[in-house]
């Protein structure tokens, strides 16, 4: 019968294949007792591991050692001898042919025995021949084989035990009895290890099979992380990436850290997945981006690699933008408003104040000294499709587009600043007065879009601006489907500005015609920061680090990989070579589509065809109700505030009317005459309005109804 292990024996060279696609050569270690696997061990950065492969894996990936097929013997044919057999037989016919040692003691049956193997005994008498009928059966072929095999294995015993084999043993005998020793202390090592990580395995983690994948999947990599020496590249459109460390609530619940930051511009997560057969296993998702910042980065150097270059543009006459983006607990306010304390932030470590810094710090140089710009600061949010005034009690402002197309927020505040502490005394004003809620990711989330700007101004005249801009969470962007109306309305608008944001940037960047600014508000007030030439834009991703928060990391990824499209070649960076990198264009629409688009076409549309792979006809439906109730809700709000003020005029001319009565002979005919008109007046004016309102409650009836309809798409896999 063949071995099921085939050709393989301890010592053997194989091929293996690992669970992350690599191909590479290991040892063979021990045959297992099951007679189906293999212990296989190899050199890995240093280290020695050691797994088991079952036979099928190896013959597939070496055919040369599978066992050949068994032929049945023919009862003609005798088995042909092994070669050991062949072996013995040779020896023991050489044997014959040599001439007896004078120190050897021949034996009855002519074989030689040699006397230091075994002393010489006092020969017995000769027995006489016992009779024909009791003549010995002679031996079969494979008995007499199995007596040479024996007596020659007796005999190489004889020789070690007599010092002879070893003087003869050869150099490469000798190293593979070194080779054999080293797997000898490998194999203890790894069994010592096994035991130590088993003892080391905290059953009270719920994952921690996946905490192992991830391990050595780390241990694969060649880690090379952002320096303060790397050299800071200017782009007009930089993409960067920040994970925050785990935080308590995470820990406490002894969450898994799945995102890894290998080298300064890639960022991998590791997804876990699970197959058919419940089998466990990680699907290893690898992004790039121009920086990549891990969880001991500071707000200062992600300062530096981000929005410090920024500075200089806007004393170029230029116009600057930053803004974080992410899910809620993410990092966003920490990064760009400072560091937490407890409940406390400590302003003068965000990226806020960071760049007030600087700007105050240009200021002094001699080529903008001379220049005597004046340093201006605003701060207000954008909730719901609405602009709030931080600094001036939240008052509520208007959005409008003068005759030169210019945007202006009508109302907003602009306070003097002439230092770093000025500047932070207004963003704890704002801070404070910022509209927040409770989410599933955060007890206390921002709902709004939080805008600070550093203006510069000659002569009254604008000269340069710095939009800052902490946006709200973008897993609220999910909160389409609420009950409640007013949660509907914050998610829709966030989800709107969130896309509107997305794809102005990337016009910025591919130099488009035209820039969907008019489908949110966000967008529309920051519609100077996206045209021009002299207009660059930062955005920092931030992401959390645990696995419960594996499927919103992926889509902060993701909506920042659309931004600013790149990719890296995995394989390079498992290796520890540099990655392959090239920008990836995926917009699918051509320069020809956009010219024939009309500049009276409406832009949330073009927004929604321009996402159709995360925008369903469904979403677009109710896109187009909460717009319509935001603009309706304008409309009567303005419409009530006119009637109000001129029920204000009527009473003074009714109070008029009525003193006019008490004279004695006033003119009745005038009076009737006025009164009329005053009532033709009120009814005309609360007629017109009453219809509006009745237009406004059928709005809110059909954005409701779009709610229930909502059928969202998942955004594609990268």
């Amino acid at each position: 019968m063949a071995s099921a292990f085939g050709k393989i024996v301890v010592g053997t060279y194989v091929e293996i294949k690992r669970s992350d696609g690599r191909i590479h050569q290991a040892m063979v270690t021990s045959l297992n007792d099951d007679n189906e696997s293999v212990t296989v061990e190899w050199i890995e950065n240093g280290d020695t591991k050691g797994k088991e492969i079952d036979l099928e894996s190896i013959f597939a990936l070496n055919t040369d050692v599978a066992p050949d097929e068994e032929i049945a013997p023919s009862p003609e044919t005798p088995p042909p001898p092994t070669p050991t057999c062949l072996k013995i037989n040779k020896i023991a016919k050489n044997r014959r042919t040599i001439a007896p040692n004078k120190n050897d003691t021949p034996s009855k049956d002519n074989r030689v025995i040699p006397t230091r193997a075994r002393p010489q005994q006092p020969q017995p008498p000769e027995p006489a021949p016992p009779p024909p009928s009791q003549q010995p059966v002679l031996p079969t072929q494979a008995q007499t084989q199995q007596q040479l095999q024996n007596e020659f294995s007796h005999h190489l015993i004889s020789r070690k035990d007599s010092g002879q084999l070893s003087r003869r043993k050869s150099n490469c005998v000798k190293e593979v009895e070194k080779l054999q020793e080293k797997r000898e202390r490998r194999r203890l090592q790894q069994q010592e290890l096994r035991e130590r990580r088993a003892q080391e395995v905290d059953t009270t983690i719920p994952n921690y099979e996946i905490m192992y994948m991830i391990r050595d999947f780390r241990a694969s990599l060649d880690y090379r992380p952002l320096t303060t020496s790397d050299l800071i590249e200017e782009h007009r459109i930089c993409v960067c990436v920040r994970k925050r460390p785990l935080n308590k609530k995470e820990l406490s619940m002894k969450d898994l850290d799945v995102i890894t930051i290998p080298s300064k511009d890639v960022v991998m997560v590791h997804e876990p997945k699970q197959k058919v057969d419940l089998t466990r296993y990680l699907e290893n998702q690898t992004f790039r981006f121009d920086f990549a910042f891990d969880e001991s980065t500071t707000n200062e150097m992600v300062y530096r690699f981000t929005a410090r270059p920024l500075v200089e543009t806007i004393f170029e006459r230029g116009m600057a933008t930053c803004f974080a983006y992410g899910q809620t607990g993410s990092g966003k306010t920490h990064t760009m408003g400072g560091d937490f304390s407890g409940k406390n932030q400590d302003c003068s470590k965000g990226i806020y104040a960071l760049a007030a810094r600087d700007v105050f710090l240009m200021l002094k140089k001699p080529n903008y000294k001379k220049l005597d710009l004046q340093v201006y600061a605003t701060f207000f949010e954008i909730y719901s499709g609405k602009v709030f005034d931080l600094l001036n009690r939240k008052t509520k402002l208007r959005v409008l587009e003068d005759g030169k197309q210019q945007v202006q927020v009508l109302g907003l505040q602009e306070k003097d600043v002439k230092c770093t502490e000025d500047v932070l005394k207004l963003i704890e004003v704002g801070n404070s007065c910022r509209t927040s809620g409770q989410t599933s990711a955060n007890a206390h989330s921002s709902r709004s879009h939080a805008v600070f700007q550093i203006i510069l101004r000659r002569k009254g005249k604008m000269h340069g601006k710095f939009s800052l801009i902490d946006l709200a969470g973008n897993e609220r962007g999910a909160d389409t489907s609420s009950a409640d109306r007013q949660t509907r309305l914050e998610g829709a608008e966030i989800n709107k500005s969130l896309l509107a944001l997305k794809e102005c940037i990337r016009a910025l960047g591919l130099n488009k015609p035209h820039t969907p600014f008019r489908a949110s508000k966000l967008t529309q007030v920051l519609r100077d920061s996206f045209i021009g030439e002299n207009s660059r834009t930062c955005m920092i991703a931030t992401i959390s680090p645990g696995m419960t928060s594996c499927e919103n990391t992926l889509n902060t990824l993701r909506y920042a990989n659309r931004v600013k499209e790149l990719t890296v070649d995995t394989n390079q960076v498992m290796e520890g070579g540099r990655p392959n990198i090239h920008a990836v264009n995926q917009l699918d629409l051509l320069d020809e589509q956009w010219l024939s688009i009309s500049p009276q076409r409406d832009d949330l549309k073009l927004l929604c065809e321009q996402n159709e792979e995360e925008v369903s006809p469904q979403l677009f439906t109710f896109h187009e109700a909460v717009s319509q109730v935001v603009e309706m809700e304008d409309q009567v709000l303005e419409d009530h505030r006119a009637v109000f003020q001129e029920s204000i005029r009527w009473l003074e001319n009714e109070k008029e009317l009525l003193e006019m009565t008490e004279e004695v002979d006033y003119d009745v005919e005038s009076y009737a005459t006025q009164l009329e008109q005053i009532l033709d007046q009120k009814i005309e004016i609360l007629i017109e309005l009453r219809d509006k309102v009745k237009s406004f409650r059928s709005t809110l009836q059909e954005e409701e109804q779009a709610s229930k309809q909502i059928n969202p798409k998942r955004p594609r896999a990268l």
